[in-house]
């Protein structure tokens, strides 16, 4: 059978979603807690492979097993067992062809940046405290969703395909802190941070909009500017046909 599982984490203490020989990872965790209570190896797939010191506020994953499970009984066990960096909300039967990562229709991201000193955000935003022109960075973000190939905001040949389909793309300000809000098909390695380390170029008005635009065009990365930190970086939302992820 095959179970979903949606989760959160803070990825502050981790390499990464991926399973590496040499670093630590919330696949890691979770596969060795997933098999240890449910009494057989369980591989998960997630939906998406978040780099090292990037956070889920919303991630799905599934796996198969041969045993039947009580689901609730198994989320209360898996977050007594789990480090506190990790917390599983649901786990439910799907169909065993729906896949995690290759059925999700699309996944939306947020960058945070704060422009004020706060002791208890200083691993959830970027403190930032220079000044930015959202309505330029806005501007540009606009040429987001106009684009199709983001290679210019992708590290080098880790991708087959450079093609995303972005729906959504824009700044806006919650009362205290600076949100980058962007959603899309699929992300590149790297894509989001890319994309945000440039705009705040933009927002410094070191390069025009027109600049960004002749970026994104040149389709290299040498052209972008740096990768924006990742701790401020979140996977909020992923989206599935027919609403199985809201079961």
């Amino acid at each position: 059978m095959r179970y979903f599982v949606k989760l959160s984490y803070n990825g502050t203490k981790f390499h990464g979603w991926q399973i590496q020989s040499n670093a630590h990872s919330i696949q890691e965790d979770l596969n060795n807690a997933f098999s240890i209570l449910i009494g057989e190896k369980i591989k998960l797939y997630g939906s998406g492979r978040t780099d090292t010191g990037v956070h889920a506020k919303e991630m799905y994953a599934h796996f198969d097993t041969s045993n039947l499970i009580n689901c609730n009984i198994l989320v209360n066990k898996l977050n007594l067992f789990l480090c506190r960096d990790i917390v599983i909300f649901s786990i439910f039967n799907v169909d065993e062809k729906f896949h995690a990562r290759f059925d999700a229709i699309s996944r939306t991201y947020e960058y945070i940046i704060s422009n004020y000193k706060n002791p208890f955000n200083y691993n959830f935003a970027y403190n930032y405290r220079g000044f930015l022109d959202f309505d330029l960075m806005n501007t540009a973000s606009e040429l987001l969703i106009l684009n199709k190939d983001f290679a210019s905001f992708s590290k080098y040949s880790l991708s087959k395909s450079t093609i995303c389909n972005v729906t959504y793309a824009r700044w806006y300000n919650d009362g205290k802190d600076w949100i980058f809000k962007i959603k899309s098909n699929r992300f590149l390695r790297n894509m989001v941070r890319s994309i945000v380390g440039t705009l705040i170029l933009v927002g410094q008005r070191k390069i025009s909009v027109d600049d960004f635009r002749n970026i994104i065009e040149k389709k290299d990365r040498s052209y972008a500017g740096p990768s924006a930190p990742a701790h401020a970086l979140y996977l909020l939302k992923i989206d599935y046909p027919n609403n199985i992820n809201e079961k």
